[in-house]
């Protein structure tokens, strides 16, 4: 090679094939977290060094998990500098693969849900909910609708809020339970703050749900809250 084209090769040059030889040969999972990113960007954006933007996303979101949880719009806001100086950002296209990936990821363990009895499979519906809403940056309350043997009828979002409230109507709650012909539920929200402590009106909330079921003979199994910091279950800690 001659000085005049070693110049022009860019120092990325073959970095690809290397990284997917390296990932079939030990595994994908001996490979750090911004490089299995950058397995993925190489579909979306075939040309180009990718390795400046998978770390600037991971470095932006600070997991994985809340890199793929992350918004097409939030995405798109991601810029990172290659070694030439140029900036570089995330495109609709790769933003909106990225969100895809985490909705397949999010699928697949509902369906590992929905195949067993929930509350015999705890640690399933732990995973769940945690991939579902962990990241979410607001408040979302979802309910659970189980049949009389306790799988899964119905995950349901009843409502989306703000970065500290979501409302919640308990009669619309017991309402679709009965639509459903749901036996017992379980009520799960989120607290984008990442501390998962039930609040004084969670716990207000979550009586005035359980008094209306009763009455309808439809029983709540669990309110599970959701952080960064963990998962926060009512049953564990003596609220109900």
């Amino acid at each position: 090679m001659t000085q005049a084209s070693a110049s022009t090769t860019p120092h990325h040059a073959g970095h690809r094939e290397r990284l997917r030889e390296r990932a079939r040969g030990a595994g994908l999972h001996h490979l750090p977290d911004y490089e299995l990113l950058e397995l993925f960007l190489f579909r979306s954006q075939p040309q180009g060094d990718v390795k400046p933007i998978a770390k600037a996303l991971l470095a932006r979101f600070g997991s994985l998990a809340a890199v793929l949880a992350a918004s097409v719009e939030d995405l798109m806001t991601v810029r990172a500098e290659d070694a030439r100086g140029r900036i570089k950002g995330i495109g609709a296209e790769t933003a909106l693969d990225l969100t895809a990936l985490h909705e397949v990821s999010r699928r697949v363990a509902r369906e590992e849900t929905s195949k067993r009895t929930v509350i015999s499979s705890w640690t399933a519906l732990l995973s769940y909910v945690r991939l579902s809403l962990q990241h979410e940056p607001r408040e979302q309350f979802r309910v659970l609708y189980l049949d009389n043997r306790n799988q899964l009828i119905l995950d349901e979002i009843q409502n989306r809020g703000t970065v500290d409230h979501a409302p919640v109507y308990p009669r619309e709650v017991v309402r679709r339970a009965l639509e459903l012909s749901a036996k017992s539920m379980i009520i799960v929200h989120n607290h984008p703050s990442g501390d998962p402590t039930p609040s004084r009106p969670d716990i207000e909330m979550t009586r005035q749900i359980i008094e209306a079921a009763r009455a309808l003979e439809v029983s709540v199994h669990d309110h599970l809250i959701v952080g960064r910091d963990g998962v926060a279950s009512f049953k564990q800690l003596g609220l109900m």
